[in-house]
């Protein structure tokens, strides 16, 4: 059996070579697929800077808004890896600030992939001062009421809208959370006022665990524990200073809503804990606006 020549082992070098390149380059490939897509759907249309960096936001003022009269703001996070636009298509809340007559404002989180800081380094504190800072811009060219300010998000924008009820809790009025990524535990929040607060999070996450555990991310190498829905849903209870019995009850086939009453009352409305579980669904967007969660 003849050998290969030099010309055919230098052949098969560059084909091995080439072959490698390929298989490399691939996920830079798809990495830079996925920078350019999100910079051309990522359009916002407001900066401010914040902490010494410009922070952006995308904010929808329906046609109906009045100067004349006080106007409420829904503030409304995307998760992690997402961006305003996005959010904005996901939770629709346009559709229900024409219908209401509020603003509301997607708000950019910060590095690549833009995140929120839910954790208790110098990131978190960076986020709340520019949530703050927004807060004060929009008042400053709207007139928006100061008793209505509320705040919510998905996933990774849920937990920040947790940090937002205990840290900006003499602004915002109330939050909304769905599939909450929230690692830090009560201990953290030594803010006693109550946040009326609805919570979804579905039964069979594969990402945020109801039952509590590791992230079920297995892309992400941080790893992040989070607690159990329920024994953290009965902190915020505790925090509201409601009665100790939650009602439960089933409002569609596949969601039961767990709520808390005679909570505190002094901050105005009822300071109220539900919390909808979505039962064998993975998908846990909230209902239509017309269910009985609204």
């Amino acid at each position: 059996m003849a050998l290969p020549g030099p010309e055919a082992t230098v052949k098969a070098k560059k084909i091995v070579i080439g072959v490698l390149l390929a298989v490399i380059g691939l996920p830079v490939l798809l990495v830079l697929v996925v920078v350019v897509s999100v910079a051309i759907l990522d359009r916002t249309n407001g900066t401010i800077v914040s902490s010494g960096k410009p922070r952006s936001f995308l904010l929808y003022v329906p046609p109906s808004y009045d100067r004349a009269k006080p106007t409420p703001l829904v503030i409304s996070m995307h998760g992690a890896a997402g961006w305003p636009a996005q959010q904005m298509n996901l939770s629709r809340w346009n559709r229900l600030a024409e219908s209401q007559g509020f603003l509301v404002v997607y708000p950019s989180g910060s590095d690549v992939p833009k995140i929120w800081h839910v954790d208790r380094g110098a990131g978190l504190t960076r986020d709340v001062t520019f949530i703050s800072a927004l807060i004060d811009t929009l008042e400053a060219a709207y007139n928006i009421d100061p008793t209505r300010i509320y705040a919510n998000g998905l996933s990774a924008g849920g937990g920040m809208a947790f940090v937002l009820s205990c840290t900006l809790s003499d602004r915002i009025a109330a939050v909304g959370l769905v599939a909450a990524a929230q690692p830090m535990d009560w201990s953290w929040c030594t803010d006693q006022r109550p946040v009326p607060v609805i919570a979804f999070h579905g039964a069979v996450d594969p990402i945020v665990p109801y039952q509590g555990g590791p992230l079920g991310d297995p892309f992400n190498p941080v790893t992040v524990m989070f607690p159990a829905v329920r024994d953290w849903v009965a902190g915020w209870a505790r925090r509201n200073r409601c009665g100790p019995n939650p009602v439960e009850s089933r409002v569609a086939a596949d969601v039961t809503r767990l709520e808390y009453t005679d909570c505190a009352d002094d901050t105005g409305p009822n300071a109220a804990m539900r919390l909808a579980n979505v039962h064998d669904n993975p998908n846990v967007m909230p209902p239509p606006f017309d269910s009985p969660f609204a």
